[in-house]
């Protein structure tokens, strides 16, 4: 990289890349963000979005210098919000994503399948909570009975991306979503043992 860029705003997945990229490009030049939504790449450069909704949510930090670009977003029918708390932020989103795709992708079922499953309909509530309990711990601000409201409103067909990427072997971002609620659990002694389990499902089938 030639020059330092004015700001970097990334939509990745997970809580741990916010650290290595301001260590990377400064504390004030990186504004966290985190996006919802069902897209698919095709092919290089080629995505299809499936869900009805795109949700954008920045660090509230970013509000001044972001503002102009999300109100364009908005008139795209982007839904988006700035949040104070960086940690919520960060971890409402993997409080949401993590617990749906490691269930989806270690039972092969979509959402409507796993709510129809009471074992992994259960298994999902239980990593969910899990998941919420390591983030309340981080500092951020969640409440699982907001996201298991958000769970009962998708649509049954819905399948997570991680789920897909292991059916068409692709490169899995299981550290990224799985490893912050492990290493979680671990620093804060948690109990994570569904989302560990999960995880070790996961890596069985993508070994295969």
């Amino acid at each position: 990289m030639q020059s330092m860029p004015r700001y970097v705003v990334p939509l990745l997945n997970g809580v741990d890349h916010v650290e290595l990229l301001r260590a990377r490009f400064d504390n004030d030049r990186v504004l966290p963000a985190t996006i919802a939504v069902e897209a698919e790449k095709i092919a290089p450069g080629r995505f299809v979005q499936r869900s009805p909704f795109v949700n954008l949510n920045l660090v509230g930090s970013g509000e001044q210098v972001l503002g102009a670009i999300v109100a364009r977003l908005g008139d795209l029918q982007f839904t988006c919000r700035f949040i104070e708390n960086e940690q919520t932020l960060l971890w409402s989103k993997l409080c949401f994503l993590g617990p749906l795709a490691l269930v989806t992708s270690a039972s092969g079922m979509n959402k409507g399948e796993v709510y129809e499953d009471a074992e992994w309909k259960c298994k999902l509530i239980s990593s969910m909570t899990e998941a919420c309990a390591v983030a309340k711990a981080s500092g951020a601000e969640v409440e699982p009975v907001q996201i298991q409201a958000i769970y009962d409103g998708l649509l049954s067909g819905i399948r997570s991306s991680m789920q897909k990427d292991l059916a068409a072997r692709r490169q899995l971002e299981l550290d990224a979503i799985g490893g912050p609620i492990v290493r979680g659990g671990e620093r804060y002694g948690i109990d994570v043992s569904t989302t560990t389990a999960l995880i070790g499902v996961i890596r069985a089938k993508a070994a295969e």
